[in-house]
């Protein structure tokens, strides 16, 4: 992001340089983070992104969604249908709509014909919390994540069970009589000055596997894969994955070329991560595998790697392979 001018810099970021997690009793242990990071939101890096893109030329469409888009073989480009029944034709399409998108329905990829039994749920709040820690606090069922993002706010998330929240009727409740069991929870809401009239919730988290390329669509970020808490950044790897895409749309000479370079080198920078991640997901959420993975931090601190769930990005981009014409779809976030 620094060697292209994308680090958002006119902005004071808190810096990252410290790890702390609890088990569902609220026994914490705490390790400092040897390559750190920043904290920000995804409402202002997205928009400082846009702007960055505007510069360069590219056309942002906002209000407007993909219904549909076809790869047409005959001609070699896709046919992209947008929801203002316009349609635009693209010689490549990178996918980055997200964990789960009405696009992955309509083009009948595996996973989303399973059943999640996560939810996501997130606030921004302000209070008395140490800027410079990124915390993970386990509850049964699930894990909240909080760290500062800018502008003296921070991001409190948590990954969440659908049949708790059908149990108590309301996500206040729920929080009351699960989040709040670990008392360091508590002591965190309770301590909050809450920045969102409701929070935003988003069902059906799923960490299946998915493919790097579908219908000769390049996926980037959550699209292509779902990280799990402690193997790694969602907003780092969705930025890492354009990258790659970006790198495999220049140096490849066919379509053929630019998929098998960009499959390959989004599976060795990622596809390992994303399996133990999957299987990490396992120490989480219940007392006793808890406590286990606060004894692994505690005693094996490379076991801990990164940061906290962020949403992910909300956008679709149709390039062809030239910088000039692009064309961003951009949802509103927070």
């Amino acid at each position: 992001m620094l060697r292209e001018g994308l680090y958002p810099d006119f902005l004071d970021l808190p810096a990252i340089t410290r790890f702390e997690f609890s088990d569902t009793h609220g026994k914490a242990v705490r390790i400092p983070l040897d390559l750190g990071g920043f904290g920000i939101s995804r409402y202002v890096l997205d928009e400082w992104l846009m702007r960055k893109a505007q510069n360069a030329g590219v056309e942002v469409k906002t209000g407007i969604q993909v219904s549909s888009l076809e790869f047409i073989k005959h001609s070699n480009s896709f046919h992209i249908n947008l929801s203002d029944h316009s349609v635009l034709e693209a010689d490549y399409v990178i996918g980055a709509f997200g964990k789960r998108s009405k696009l992955d329905k309509v083009m009948k990829r595996p996973f989303i014909q399973k059943r999640s039994p996560h939810i996501g749920v997130k606030y921004h709040v302000k209070g008395d919390f140490a800027p410079d820690t990124v915390a993970l606090h386990n509850f049964s069922g699930g894990y909240c994540g909080l760290n500062a993002i800018e502008s003296g706010k921070f991001n409190l998330c948590y990954l969440g069970s659908r049949d708790q929240l059908r149990e108590f009727g309301t996500i206040q409740e729920m929080e009351q009589q699960i989040l709040w069991r670990n008392p360091l929870l508590k002591r965190i809401f309770q301590a909050s000055e809450f920045l969102f009239e409701r929070p935003e919730v988003i069902n059906e988290i799923n960490f299946e596997p998915k493919e790097p390329v579908e219908n000769h669509i390049l996926m980037a970020g959550d699209a292509a894969g779902l990280i799990t808490p402690l193997c790694g950044n969602g907003m780092a790897m969705a930025i890492h994955s354009g990258k790659l895409a970006a790198e495999a749309l220049l140096s490849g000479t066919s379509r053929s070329e630019v998929e098998l370079l960009y499959a390959k080198a989004w599976a060795a920078e990622f596809r390992r991560r994303l399996w133990v991640g999957r299987n990490v997901q396992r120490l989480f959420g219940s007392g006793a595998a808890s406590v286990l993975a606060r004894n692994l931090i505690a005693h094996v601190p490379f076991f801990c790697e990164a940061n906290h769930q962020k949403y992910a990005w909300g956008v679709i981009l149709i390039s062809n392979r030239k910088p000039v014409g692009s064309v961003c779809f951009r949802e509103n976030s927070k």
